[in-house]
């Protein structure tokens, strides 16, 4: 294995990714009993412990506080929107490796590994794979220069490797016919994202019951099928604010928030701050693209 520095810390210098996008990366050697936490994520974090110990203090949503020890080899998901706090051991404090990353298709792929925020603990099924996901994790915190295009591809492999390598893995029962529903449900949300659009149109569109497609996508693509065109308006939004200087009411519309204080409410919480802050900590001079 590899010689490492006792820290690195990277953020990722692009936002013209929807599907999959990269927030910061990097790993460290953590003190004994040295906690982070109690703290509340926008996007999905994934720890993978390379050497030592340590804990993960996570809620989920029935409200309860669950602690789960950790060690070499295994490795811990932080979802967005619920509190966690996790610390290294005392006797043999560890190092770990994270990514943080987020994007429309993020759920699904953590879904299909069996991870989420009621259970947040990724151990192997398979040691070649198992160290292969941790080389995937460090070669992206290792190579901070290169190009977005470049890690986003780097990130991709890794969430394969995730689900291919999870213990926890779900594997899809559904027939072919109900995966071409879901995949016509998601293209057409893309394509109309921009008008009022009702999961009764999407159900009818697929031919199914509005509460079997509601189950059905939600089990292929890891959240409800209203949450996914939430996702897709406000990531839209998010680029449009970076590259363009268009009124944020206008932007609103453009994404399907006629009304612009719901659209700013949705996005804080989406993205913890307003649109006009975004705007203003993203903002890539010169560009009105679109």
């Amino acid at each position: 294995m590899r010689v490492l520095k006792d820290a690195s810390f990277s953020i990722f210098p692009n936002e013209n990714f929807v599907d999959l996008r990269l927030y910061q990366f990097g790993y460290e050697q953590c003190r004994p009993l040295y906690s982070f936490g109690p703290f509340v994520r926008n996007h999905y974090l994934f720890h993978y412990v390379l050497s030592g110990k340590g804990s993960l203090l996570s809620t989920t949503e029935d409200g309860l506080l669950h602690r789960y020890l950790l060690e070499e080899g295994e490795g811990f998901l932080i979802a967005p929107g619920f509190v966690n706090t996790y610390s290294a051991d005392r006797d043999a404090p560890w190092k770990y490796v994270w990514l943080e990353f987020d994007g429309l298709r993020a759920s699904e792929c953590l879904g299909q590994a069996g991870l989420e925020s009621a259970h947040p603990i990724y151990r192997s099924r398979d040691g070649a794979l198992r160290e292969a996901l941790r080389d995937s994790m460090l070669y992206i915190a290792d190579h901070a220069d290169a190009s977005p295009v470049h890690l986003i591809g780097h990130l991709y492999l890794f969430l394969d490797l995730l689900i291919r390598s999870s213990d926890s893995r779900r594997k899809s029962r559904e027939g072919k016919a109900k995966d071409f529903h879901i995949q016509e449900a998601v293209s057409f949300m893309e394509r109309n994202y921009q008008r009022d659009l009702s999961m009764e149109e999407v159900a009818d569109l697929c031919k199914l019951d509005r509460s079997y497609f509601g189950r059905l996508f939600k089990k292929t693509m890891g959240c409800p099928p209203q949450e996914f065109l939430i996702r897709l308006r406000l990531s839209r939004a998010a680029e449009l604010l970076k590259v363009s200087d268009s009124p944020i009411g206008e932007i609103a519309a453009r994404c399907g928030y006629p009304n612009q204080l719901h659209f700013s409410r949705a996005f804080k919480m989406r993205y913890g701050v307003s649109p006009r802050e975004w705007r203003l900590q993203n903002r890539v001079p010169g560009q009105d693209t679109l």
